[in-house]
């Protein structure tokens, strides 16, 4: 570890963790009497909780007892808040003193730029999404028990479950229908909306979100960073104009002769769903190809950084479309709220758009030969593993032992960043080439 990169050592850990969350899932006690699941579906599933996917390979509620849910449960937690944080909570909680070496592995994961108040920093985010699961958890507990007919024990239980399991973006089903049931039922819909926003916006969004309620300062007022105005508009802009276009475009279709507070309802939900979280209200399968074309957009670009999300981020298509308007507009810099952004950052965004859509197009190609399914579900299959989502037509189940190990890797990545895997290949201390070739101009578009 000590000639490996920060970087390194996070996929590093990842992998041990997909490596142990696979050695869990293969106890007895967490598989259902009778059930045989073959190991590479265990290492689906455990690769699909780790990076808080949920494309399942087996019918997880039949598959796994009840302790296997709860394994599951704590699987979802270590792949949505990260390795590193929770570890630092068990340092805390066992008052342990951090060191220099995993502060710096802290500020790698979380995405941050200095080590300093990183380790108040990380109890606000463990505050703040505990409580939120919590809360949530509660609230949809309480409004489950006449669904399960009084038993509080399993309304409980299952308001919990569908807490975490949004909070985490993991969208892991374990009833078999996911939240079809309630797709007139607004209420469950708009707090599972919530708590996916709550993972997926950011965690540097919420810690300032609550720093502005809860701990202004008259002397000095209070100013939010670029990258919370960044990313939440970006985010809320996505969801919005997602669930408007989805609404649109099936409002002759799949949602012909229902009302319109149902078809608004359900398309913003899998607007919000279609960011990383991969609960579903719908049958995504019945969707007309253009829908689920801006369905694979949206989970391709996926949640925000810092965030229990894949995909690219948002921030990444937002500096992307801004780039494009720089160049329309013949700038050699991009401003926004203000603010001029560094060319490194700018050339980042670059780089990951481009590797992200080239590794997804490969990977669309080789399933499109190995696979026995539409072009449509393989593109679906694709994005939905690479943002990290669990949005289906239906083929996880059907895939061949290739194609599954072709979706745990398109998976991992999007759950670790397509920038960490690039810069995990840098070696710790490159040299500086001090050599400048000469420049000549070379024909473009």
């Amino acid at each position: 570890m000590s000639r490996m990169t920060a970087i390194q050592v996070i996929i590093a850990f990842y992998i041990l963790s997909v490596t142990l969350a696979t050695a869990l899932l293969s106890m007895p006690f967490t598989q259902k009497t009778g059930v045989k699941i073959p190991f590479i579906d265990t290492l689906f599933t455990a690769a699909s909780s780790v990076s808080v996917t949920g494309l399942a390979s087996v019918d997880v509620g039949e598959s796994y007892s009840r302790a296997g849910i709860w394994v599951l449960m704590g699987i979802f937690q270590v792949g949505g808040l990260g390795v590193m944080m929770l570890s630092t909570f068990f340092y805390l909680v066992l008052k342990r003193r951090i060191g220099l070496k995993q502060r710096q592995l802290i500020m790698t994961d979380t995405n941050q730029f200095t080590m300093s108040g990183m380790v108040r920093m990380l109890r606000e985010i463990l505050v703040l999404i505990f409580g939120i699961q919590i809360v949530g958890g509660l609230i949809l507990g309480i409004y489950f028990i006449p669904f399960y007919k009084g038993d509080i024990g399993e309304a409980m239980f299952q308001g919990l479950y569908n807490s975490v399991s949004a909070v985490t973006n993991a969208g892991v089903d374990i009833t078999g229908y996911s939240l079809a049931p309630f797709v007139n039922d607004y209420f469950v819909q708009f707090i599972t909306i919530l708590l996916i926003i709550a993972g997926g916006i950011g965690f540097p969004v919420l810690i300032e979100v609550r720093r502005f309620l809860f701990e202004k300062n008259t002397l000095i007022p209070f100013r939010f960073s670029l990258f919370v105005k960044v990313t939440t508009l970006t985010y809320l802009a996505l969801l919005i104009v997602g669930g408007l276009l989805i609404w649109a475009m099936e409002n002759n279709y799949y949602f012909k002769g229902a009302s319109l507070d149902e078809g608004f309802f359900n398309s913003m939900f899998l607007s919000a769903t279609s960011r990383s979280a991969g609960l579903s209200t719908i049958d995504t399968s019945a969707l007309t190809d253009p829908t689920l074309l801006v369905v694979s957009l949206l989970m391709f670009i996926g949640a925000s950084p810092s965030s229990v999300g894949g995909g690219i981020r948002t921030t990444t298509f937002a500096i992307m479309m801004l780039f494009l308007y720089s160049v329309i507009r013949g700038r050699n810099h991009i401003y926004i709220f203000g603010r001029e952004l560094y060319q490194e950052d700018v050339r980042k965004a670059l780089a990951v758009g481009i590797f992200a859509s080239v590794l997804c197009v490969g990977a669309i190609v080789t399933l499109g030969y190995t696979e026995n399914a539409s072009l449509m579900a393989i593109i679906v299959e694709v994005f939905s593993a690479f943002g990290t989502c669990g949005l289906s037509m239906g083929l996880t189940g059907d895939l061949s032992n290739i194609g599954k190990i072709i979706i745990i890797l398109l998976m991992f990545i999007g759950r670790v960043g397509i920038m960490y895997m690039m810069l995990s290949f840098r070696r710790k201390n490159e040299p500086k080439n001090a050599i400048r070739l000469p420049k000549e101009k070379i024909i473009t578009g």
